[in-house]
């Protein structure tokens, strides 16, 4: 079975680099390094932002595709009308396996997306901006990145930046989950639908998008619309990051222009030469068979017009030798896993449609297959979140573009292949191994004051749980950096002031300076060259 990718794999491009440039150069483009390959940028009223958007064709790169100078535009107006200052967040989670082009440029382009998030803020007069993140290595980027520019959370900045760290769960890259994270809840959809624009983070207008949609922008913002449409089609001009798995010689991301042939894609990434299927769009995706893909370019128009999806860029071909429902049956396995929990579609609808497909697997016959059918369509357009939905629209997929293999599985009793595992997952137990950087301040009690009421347990239970006397009992480590923002929340509503937060002895004596880094880390942030 395939191993999941690893947090930066190789990178490739097709024309001449937007978003890549300078990769070539060195493994991490810092501030310096950053300024001499693209150069200086300035900033661009909110109004001309806009149309700079809509003159680019800039839509969100996470998978929904909302044009950006329309959410742009929401967002003021929205803070005009009442009167409060936006906040402005770069959406760089990405929980998704087969997902890695915002990871690889929060690793290797960092001050891009900055860049493109900077000239958002100034436009709309923001005062606060959020970058969410998912992995160590794209915290440890982006953190040395605000400090590069000496950014903080300091009060008495003109703009205040700050690191929030989600989960490496499907569900954690949906808008609201970001937004709530932000707010220092839990990573997960609020349970009501709410336009971000009008009430976001703090209950403020805010502008949330994708990591790349913010460099994108940084791109344009530097060399004009009409240089910037010189490479791609006309609908949708530049070049879009893919990240190419699956069954594949070579997994890798990829900038490429749009317009460039899918079968080019694939075959640079080292595909079978003619797949059964293709996964476009990642999990919340659309499959398309080999001949679609000599039919397709890379771009939202055509991938859609095949029936697949451009989504957030993930394309996964399986090859001929491998079960398609076996493969999708693993998929949807993990998918079910994924749910917040907080509604019936969700947290029944995605386990039942799993398991009717396994029914379907393993002989259950035409009944098993109607079964099957009734429960996706019974979930979609029923959940809090984006989630039931895309996940639905993987299942609908899956049985529209392996009709002989369903067949053969429902008259037969299987088709004859095993099922090899190509698509990319996470490692069992992924979601209880998080790797921390320690903050250097740990979480003290002043136990004079202290009534146990359990609050803080409630707010951070990483580090804190009751213990049988009613008291609240502290983990003896320094407060991973991931859990400063609710560790703080914590301190702060605590109703006897008992709470507090200090620094580390190790901290104090001078013995810990600042976190070793993971070796992945490490090779992230590059080895100081530039």
């Amino acid at each position: 079975m395939n191993a999941p990718l690893p947090d930066v794999p190789e990178v490739r491009v097709v024309g001449l680099p937007h978003l890549t440039q300078g990769f070539d150069l060195v493994e991490r483009l810092d501030l310096q390094m950053h300024l001499k390959v693209h150069g200086p940028l300035e900033p661009i009223p909110g109004e001309r932002l806009a149309q700079l958007a809509e003159e680019i064709s800039l839509r969100g790169r996470g998978g929904a595709g909302f044009p950006f100078g329309k959410k742009l535009r929401a967002v003021a107006k929205a803070a005009i009308r009442r009167g409060v200052r936006p906040v402005v967040v770069v959406n760089g989670s990405e929980g998704e396996p087969a997902c890695r082009k915002d990871t690889v440029l929060l690793n290797r382009a960092p001050h891009l997306i900055l860049d493109g998030a900077l000239l958002a803020a100034e436009a709309l007069g923001a005062r606060t901006l959020i970058v969410a993140v998912t992995r160590n290595s794209t915290e440890i980027s982006i953190r040395a990145a605000l400090a590069e520019r000496g950014l903080s959370d300091r009060r008495g900045q003109q703009l205040r930046a700050r690191v929030v760290r989600t989960p490496e769960r499907m569900v954690s890259g949906e808008a609201s989950s970001v937004i709530r994270a932000a707010g220092g809840g839990p990573a997960i959809p609020p349970g009501r639908r709410e336009r971000a624009a009008e009430s976001g983070v703090g209950g403020a207008p805010t502008l949330l998008s994708n990591a790349e949609t913010f460099a994108q922008l940084a791109v344009a913002g530097r060399i004009g619309a009409r240089r910037y449409g010189q490479q791609g089609l006309d609908g949708e001009p530049g070049t879009v990051m893919l990240t190419i798995s699956g069954q594949v010689a070579r997994p890798m991301v990829v900038e490429v222009p749009t317009g460039v042939p899918m079968r080019y894609v694939l075959q640079l990434a080292g595909a079978p030469p003619v797949p059964q299927g293709v996964l476009t769009g990642g999990y919340h995706g659309n499959w398309i068979d080999a001949m679609a893909v000599d039919n397709c370019v890379i771009s939202r128009q055509s991938m859609a017009a095949v029936g697949g999806a451009l989504g957030a860029g993930a394309i996964l071909p399986i090859g001929p030798d491998t079960c398609p429902l076996g493969e999708a049956q693993r998929v949807a396995n993990w998918l079910a896993a994924e749910t917040a929990g907080q509604c019936g579609p969700c947290r029944l609808g995605l386990p039942a449609a799993a398991g009717g497909l396994s029914d379907v697997l393993n002989g259950g016959g035409p009944a098993a297959l109607e079964a099957l059918r009734e429960v996706t369509q019974a979930v979609k357009g029923r959940g809090v979140c984006k989630h039931p939905d895309g996940s639905a629209r993987f299942f609908s997929s899956t049985l529209s573009a392996f009709t002989d293999d369903l067949a053969a599985h429902v008259l037969h009793g299987g088709c004859g292949r095993p099922t090899v595992g190509v698509l990319p997952l996470p490692e069992p137990g992924y979601q209880e191994v998080v790797e921390s950087i320690p903050s250097g301040e740990k979480l003290a009690v002043d136990w004079t004051l202290c009534k146990g009421h359990g609050l803080c347990a409630d707010i951070v239970p990483e580090l804190i749980r009751m213990g049988r006397d009613g008291y609240p009992v502290l983990a003896d480590a320094s407060v991973p950096v991931h859990l400063s923002t609710r560790a703080q929340l914590a301190v702060r509503r605590c109703p006897e002031l008992a709470l507090r937060l200090e620094r580390s002895e190790e901290e104090r004596s001078g013995r810990q300076s600042r976190p070793a880094l993971p070796s992945a880390a490490r090779k992230a942030l590059g080895s100081g060259r530039g």
